[in-house]
């Protein structure tokens, strides 16, 4: 077998390009993400009114997953991202002009509250476009035997955008203010439009353009439930990003609980990033292929513990500190599921298979945010997160003894089969 090269795919000038507009587009997202939330929380001092921002991003998100997944890989990848940076713009725009002096002063609180999850849903709409497109595109600028190097350095790209952008978006409240951030994420967004058409127009690869939607839709679930391995992890994954995200409802413990102010919200939100980045970094080095069933129960367990850890924190470092283990161990997991979805899935299908990918895992995160938010206003904000880190490591046991498939699951032969690639 070949030598491990960690920097392969940044070798090549059109995924440096497309590193650097994901960093740019989730930087700008993350700020959004953190700027809304804590005007939601300020002007409203409900904890429901932050589990309905992700409920209100899920429906459509979960609703238009599998349509998006078939529009996707019908047609060419650059383009149609740029459509969805185009449209997110937008949204962008709309939330700096929802929070500017003139629409405050002379808008009713219920109207702007109403406002920004109509704005969130519209959010909702386009991710479930953004996550196809850029899985099916980063295959299309790397060759097959790097697949996996590329997944990592894409998936450490976007948690250094998220590290960066949430501790930016928290001190940016302070400093300039929540209306002039999100128009600061409005430029961000634009830049990233201008810098994506540097990229080249892409082939499409799928044979069957124009192949009626339901047989489409039909071939790409029935290939994931068949498929054990990609089936096992996306379970695993949405299970404990439903039980077990805290992210939704760290305003609360900021205001509420920590008292820590909109920075050290910022640094909350900042240190489960991070802790994901230090590791997707390691996995560039020393690539998680052996045992690797094994090794993602175990760091979704971890991450369990770390999020009942948080709970029970009244002490500002040690939170930070179990965020930042739960980031860790939630970037063990992370990287595994790309790789196996980027080496099993078939070219003429990553649109599909990324789309159910969506409905598993990324769809939890807006559902568990519901779930947070509605466990915090019924039980408070601390039992909440320990419940939550408690049906984690429920699910890992229940999941490992049940499901021997992934629990021996082993990438080695497939990493090994693609580096011998020509």
């Amino acid at each position: 077998m070949a030598k491990h090269d960690p920097y392969a795919a940044l070798k090549i000038k059109e995924f440096n390009i497309f590193l650097f507009v994901r960093f740019l587009l989730v930087f700008g997202w993350s700020m959004q993400f953190i700027v809304i939330e804590w005007q939601v929380y300020s002007i409203t001092k409900d904890p429901l009114s932050l589990g309905i921002i992700g409920l209100m991003e899920i429906i459509p998100a979960f609703s238009m997953a599998l349509f998006a997944g078939h529009i996707v890989d019908q047609n060419e990848k650059r383009n149609l991202l740029a459509l969805c940076t185009a449209a997110f713009s937008l949204i962008s725009l709309g939330l700096f002009l929802l929070t500017s002096e003139s629409i405050v002063g002379s808008w009713s609180t219920h109207k702007i509250l109403y406002s920004i999850y109509a704005l969130v849903f519209f959010g909702g709409f386009l991710r479930s476009f953004f996550g196809p497109t850029i899985f099916s595109l980063v295959a299309l600028l790397v060759p097959k035997k790097i697949y996996h190097n590329a997944a990592t350095w894409s998936s450490s790209t976007w948690k250094t955008a998220s590290v960066t952008g949430a501790l930016f978006g928290g001190f940016s409240i302070s400093w300039i203010g929540v209306d002039m951030t999100l128009c600061l994420v409005f430029v961000l967004v634009v830049l990233s439009l201008i810098v994506l058409f540097q990229i080249k127009k892409k082939p499409i690869l799928n044979k069957k353009i124009g192949e009626p939607m339901r047989e489409s839709l039909k071939a790409g679930v029935k290939f994931v439930f068949q498929s054990k391995a990609i089936l096992g992890v996306l379970t695993l994954d949405m299970i404990a990003v439903l039980f077990g995200g805290t992210v939704a409802i760290l305003s609360v413990f900021a205001q509420d609980v920590l008292k820590v102010g909109p920075e050290g919200f910022g640094i909350l939100n900042a240190s489960i990033s991070l802790g994901s980045i230090v590791t997707m970094l390691l996995t560039t080095y020393i690539p998680i292929n052996k045992s690797t069933g094994k090794k993602m129960l175990i760091s979704v367990f971890l991450f369990g513990l770390s999020i009942i850890a948080f709970g029970l924190s009244s002490i500002f470092w040690v939170s930070i500190l179990a965020l930042f283990m739960s980031g860790a161990a939630d970037g063990i997991s992370m990287v595994i599921r790309q790789t196996i979805l980027q080496l099993k899935t078939p070219d003429d299908m990553r649109g599909r298979v990324s789309s159910v990918n969506s409905m598993f895992v990324g769809s939890s995160n807006e559902l568990g945010a519901f779930e947070s938010g509605l466990a915090a206003k019924l039980i408070g904000p601390v039992a909440a997160v320990v419940f939550g880190g408690t049906m984690t490591l429920i699910t890992v046991v229940a999941i490992g003894a049940l499901n021997p498939t992934l629990r021996e699951l082993d990438l080695t032969k497939d990493i090994e089969e693609n580096d011998k690639e020509e």
